[in-house]
């Protein structure tokens, strides 16, 4: 059921230094929902706001609680949406053993333009802020607030007075769900400070303490013979189990070309390869973000914490990262003291190697690369930039700067140019630009204010096309009065047009369209063109592995596959298959890598699945082989990369990601279950790789993901 918000009093949002004397949500937000029952821009959640599939259980002094449908219920916001505050701000406490994703969905019309997904930890009362700033569509991950999960804005720039619906909403899960809501209220600004509430969630060893499961660390003399007995182990088994697989982690049963001394690719018999250096077959399998990095997020959640180190402390000290701790170092350095570095090194490289893994992912230690027996990839350190972006990181790329940063990105292949180990670089991860369907990059050069190379470049185009500003007009349905007014489209006074035209130029006719698809085309081609061609110049040993597709989001995004050796996506799905055949039906004809893929459960460690969800650590590696299989069974699917060594922290990384997705946990200890699975997928690979095996049958049972 759909209706109207009601409001307890003016509708005209208060500025946040009132807000905070009223109600103390900077200083002394109470945490039993009770903080904002004054103020006078509340909002009453009543049974004429509640979406299909919504039920309202009770309403006390504490807050509002609601049972949400398992395929997604919530409530309707139109009218926030609709008035002139910039926030709306409340809390909302998740009543289950798991984190809830949400989603704040915009509508033009029945069309869904925009998907802002956030989080929230099981069983606090979380501080949410609804921020429609987020609607200009430059940033695509706003900060989370502490205590807050995720934030991801699904949309590019969006008009907020055309949106004409307004829902928020938890996303669909394999159960329906229980949530509280206390006293919503809308403000001028984001209050940005809030109070949490009290409790301990996180244990002395970053566990997940409000949870149990087989294997949790009870005591630091338990985890460290268990990390001891580990490295003793390491010493003697840091081989491949097969006997049929070369030093790098190819097959000796087949030897597809002379060895070069580096890795490359071969296409035979339709289907494509990559190649170790000494020349045999190679199907790259491994995790991303070997290493123990200083992701855990402290900063703003240390009274939930049982134990943090002073950030003086001369050793625990250097494990800190501005809000960041590293609670993996801790662990390790407790239980196998000082030298503890090297003796993690020579685990983790074994017990990868082991279990039949070939390959250190992206982002992986950088001391580990070419100083240990394996193979290992690796990014250009910075994708060439320009000072003016076109649309979020998209740079200017028919400017000067593009190129002389290009050479200087380049630069940094030169230490690693003569390393046999490493398979080849990608040149960057997952574009921000690229996560909005059906981009017309065109169109932002039109609507950015900036006097761009870019826009220089796209009015010549138009001149040599059309030769006059009648002609163009003729083609696109308009009345322009020169060039010069296209390059504003958004000053265009519409009242002296024969038609009200679109915001977007590309949807005022389809030749528009078609013209600025055209030069989002080259844009495109130079976006990939240049980098490459400056990163041959300085290592043409190495292959080009791509960027990162978080999917392809357009058809025109395969522009300029020819300049690359590999084409690279990030594929979170059960099933591989139809992600690649999507990449070669668009006419790419190259070796597909997957660079990211996992699956979470929620029977141990964080609160969260991650992009692809079971329910048991067993389904985890039911689902790792089936997914890797598959790849290996596609003519161009060469490799694909876990994401990641290890589990996320349970109150969230940087960024607010809590995912049960890791290998190991945050105790580096294997999540055994899931290696089981992973040792027989390596067993086996190279015969689904060369049609000699179907690939496994047992599909994993999946939830819905927990993840943002």
């Amino acid at each position: 059921m759909h209706g109207r918000i009601r409001l307890s009093g003016d509708e005209t949002a208060l500025p946040y230094p009132r807000f905070a004397e009223k109600t103390g949500l900077c200083s002394q937000l109470s945490t039993d929902g009770s903080y904002m029952r004054e103020y006078n821009n509340m909002i009453q959640i009543t049974e004429n706001i509640l979406t299909e599939g919504t039920v309202l259980r009770e309403r006390n002094e504490n807050g509002t609680y609601l049972t949400l449908d398992a395929k997604g219920s919530g409530i309707d916001l139109t009218e926030f949406i609709a008035g002139t505050c910039r926030c709306l701000c409340f809390r909302l406490e998740a009543l289950e053993n798991h984190s809830i994703p949400f989603g704040f969905f915009l509508y033009q019309d029945k069309e869904m333009v925009a998907e802002i997904r956030l989080g929230v930890l099981p069983n606090i009362a979380t501080p949410v802020c609804l921020d429609t700033a987020w609607l200009n569509g430059q940033d695509l991950f706003p900060k989370a607030n502490p205590g807050e999960l995720k934030i991801v804005c699904h949309c590019g720039r969006i008009d907020r007075s055309r949106i004409t619906k307004a829902v928020f909403a938890s996303l669909p899960s394999f159960h329906s769900l229980s949530v509280k809501i206390s006293d919503p209220v809308m403000l001028a600004d984001n209050p940005e400070e809030f109070t949490l509430p009290a409790g301990k969630l996180v244990d002395e060893f970053g566990q997940n303490k409000r949870k149990v499961w087989p294997g949790k660390v009870g005591s630091i003399k338990d985890l460290s013979d268990i990390l001891k007995r580990q490295t003793k182990e390491s010493m003697s088994k840091k081989k491949y189990p097969f006997q049929d697989w070369t030093a790098f982690g190819g097959w000796r049963k087949l030897k597809l070309q002379d060895g070069t001394g580096y890795f490359s690719r071969c296409k035979s018999k339709g289907r494509w390869y990559l190649v170790d250096p000494l020349g045999y077959a190679f199907f790259s399998m491994g995790p991303d973000c070997v290493g123990v990095g200083t992701d855990c997020r402290v900063g703003g959640v240390e009274q939930w914490l049982d134990w943090l180190p002073d950030r003086e402390d001369p050793e625990y000290g250097r494990m800190f990262q501005g809000e960041m701790f590293s609670f993996e170092q801790a662990n390790l350095y407790r239980c196998l003291g000082k030298d503890w570095y090297e003796k993690w090194k020579n685990m983790i490289i074994a017990l990868l190697k082991r279990n039949g893994l070939n390959t250190l992912g992206n982002w992986s230690d950088e001391r580990l690369l070419g100083t240990e027996d394996i193979p290992y990839v690796t990014s250009l350190p910075e994708f060439p930039d320009t000072s003016v972006h076109i649309f979020r990181d998209f740079p200017d790329v028919f400017s000067l700067e593009f190129e002389v940063n290009a050479r200087k990105s380049a630069r940094a292949l030169e230490k690693r140019k003569s390393d046999p180990l490493m398979i080849g670089y990608f040149l960057r991860n997952e574009p921000a630009w690229a996560f909005v369907d059906n981009l017309v990059l065109a169109d932002e050069v039109l609507m950015n204010s900036a006097d761009t190379f870019c826009k220089k470049a796209l009015m010549e185009f138009l001149k040599e096309k059309y030769c006059s500003i009648e002609n163009l007009n003729e083609a696109w349905g308009c009345a322009l009065s020169g060039f010069k007014e296209l390059e504003n489209p958004d000053q265009i006074k519409e009242q002296e047009q024969t038609v009200i035209l679109p915001e977007k130029v590309s949807a005022w006719s389809a030749a528009s369209c078609a013209d600025l698809r055209e030069f989002s085309r080259k844009m495109l081609q130079k976006y990939l063109e240049i980098p490459c061609r400056a990163c041959r110049e300085v290592d043409s040993n190495h292959m080009i592995l791509g960027m990162r597709w978080a999917w392809v989001s357009d058809p025109d995004l395969v522009t300029g596959w020819e300049n690359l050796d590999v084409f690279s996506i990030n594929c979170y799905a059960v099933d591989p298959t139809a992600a690649i055949s999507n990449i070669t039906d668009l006419g790419v004809d190259l070796p597909v890598l997957i660079g990211e893929f996992h699956f979470g459960a929620l029977d141990a460690g964080p609160d969260s699945t991650g992009l692809e969800g079971v329910l048991t650590q067993k389904e985890r590696g039911t689902a790792y082989r089936y997914y890797c299989e598959r790849v290996a069974a596609h003519p161009s699917g060469v490799g694909c990369h876990y994401f990641q060594c290890y589990d996320q922290f349970v109150l969230g990384r940087f960024d607010g990601e809590n995912y049960n997705i890791g290998l190991f946990d945050i105790c580096s200890q294997p999540y055994q279950e899931l290696f089981d699975s992973i040792c027989e997928c390596s067993g086996e690979i190279y015969e689904v790789k060369s049609n000699e095996q179907l690939p496994a049958e047992e599909k994993p049972v999946s939830i819905p993901m927990i993840a943002f």
